[in-house]
């Protein structure tokens, strides 16, 4: 490796704490501020932080990173964010579990790899206000790199105008970059968020990529970065906008009912959970992304 690359590698790593600060800031600025209904008088929310490690086949250092959670607050049931950076060995099952490759150049001979990110899921208390996903990360190998990630939001009431906005954000920035990107990376989160066994969508959709490598990693690193700094006002403003509106047992029954679509699709198809249990991430990190409460018809 040379030592651009390692330099490049610790930008990225870098990018993606600093990414989780910021988006840890502002939820629990969101958490903090004034929430009028059932759950006012909930305590002030903070982010329970936990350590990570990737266990190894051989006990070495494998990487890890930082889980933080808050759960039961005034606007956030539970919320996830994420940051890891990871590295060692990919075993097969391992391979086969990044799908979206068609063969990872070299992997056979020579298996080490390097890979860090950003993953967050939040589950809300009002069934009004949207559940969200969104990562970015990149992935190295000896012989190839790549970056990917989007976002997508997850109502269980939907509202035209809110998934106007999600979309209008993740396309402004997109477009900075070209603007062929966001009509691609739209079709693409389509088809990625799609739940086969129900036939439908899980959520509004927003953006998604793969396997993005240009050639030119500084172009391919702002570009991720752009897409991570879309999150937030794609998001914010949703949740400022609804969390303050009545609900009754209908709504949040509704909610339970979507939020089983939401663990049908990330246990039966996401790649990032296969992906992340394959390599022997922390299991609760991996699974940090399913609903607290969750029912089925």
């Amino acid at each position: 490796m040379t030592d651009q690359m390692e330099d490049e590698r610790a930008q990225a790593s870098a990018w993606f704490r600093s990414l989780r600060d910021e988006i840890v800031a502002a939820f629990e600025g969101l958490e903090n501020s004034h929430a009028k209904g059932p759950f006012s008088e909930t305590p002030a929310g903070r982010f329970e932080v936990t350590e990570t490690k990737r266990a190894s086949d051989d006990g070495s250092d494998a990487g890890g990173g930082l889980m933080s959670v808050m759960r039961g607050g005034r606007v956030f049931e539970k919320v996830g964010v994420n940051v890891s950076t990871v590295y060692g060995e990919l075993g097969e099952r391992a391979q086969a579990a990044m799908a979206a490759r068609k063969g990872i150049p070299g992997m056979k001979n020579d298996p080490r790899f390097w890979a860090s990110g950003i993953s967050l899921v939040a589950h809300m208390q009002n069934p009004h206000c949207p559940a969200v996903h969104m990562n970015t990360r990149m992935f190295w190998t000896p012989h190839a790199w790549w970056f990917g990630g989007g976002s997508d939001l997850n109502p269980c009431l939907e509202y035209d105008a809110d998934t106007a906005h999600f979309h209008g954000v993740q396309q402004a920035h997109c477009d900075r970059h070209g603007a062929a990107h966001y009509p691609r990376l739209k079709a693409w989160a389509d088809e990625y968020f799609y739940i086969p066994h129900r036939k439908r969508a899980r959520g509004v959709g927003g953006i998604f990529l793969d396997d993005h490598n240009s050639g030119d990693w500084e172009a391919d690193f702002a570009f991720i970065q752009d897409i991570g700094r879309a999150f937030l006002p794609a998001f914010v403003p949703l949740v400022e906008k609804r969390r303050d509106a009545d609900f009754g047992e209908a709504e949040k029954d509704a909610q339970l009912v979507h939020r089983g679509l939401y663990a049908e699709y990330n246990l039966v198809y996401d790649r990032g959970t296969k992906f992340g249990l394959e390599t022997g991430h922390d299991a609760n990190a991996v699974l940090m992304s399913l609903p607290p409460l969750a029912k089925w018809v």
